[in-house]
Formats: structure tokens, sequence, C-alpha cells
């Protein structure tokens, strides 16, 4: 089990780091507003499933 959520530590931090990348790009563009706001709402959900998994890799670690 352990294993498991320590390899998808990177990967959700490679998500969150996209989809960073992705919102500001597309704000300093001028684009759509509403996507970049679409965009770093998904952010901020996948930095709380981040935490989330890298919480349970320490809890089951122990």
């Amino acid at each position: 089990m352990s294993s498991i959520l320590s390899a998808l530590i990177p990967v959700s931090l490679l998500a969150v780091a996209l989809i960073l990348v992705v919102g500001l790009v597309n704000m300093m563009r001028g684009s759509n507003p509403n996507r970049s706001q679409r965009l770093m709402r998904w952010r901020v959900l996948l930095q709380l499933l981040a935490i989330v998994i890298v919480m349970a890799s320490l809890y089951f670690l122990q």
C-alpha cells in the first residue's frame, strides 16, 4: 500500500504543476477568464488530493 502511495506522490505533484502552468499561461494571454478560474479551481482540488496522498503515505509508512 505504501509503495503505491509513494508512486502517486510525483504524479499528483506533476498534475498540480501542469494545471498551474496552463492556468497561468491562459491568464497571461488574456484568454477566457472563466477558463483560468476553472483551472485554478482544479489546481486547488489537485493540491488537496496531493496533500491527502502524502499524508496517507506517511501514515502507512509506519
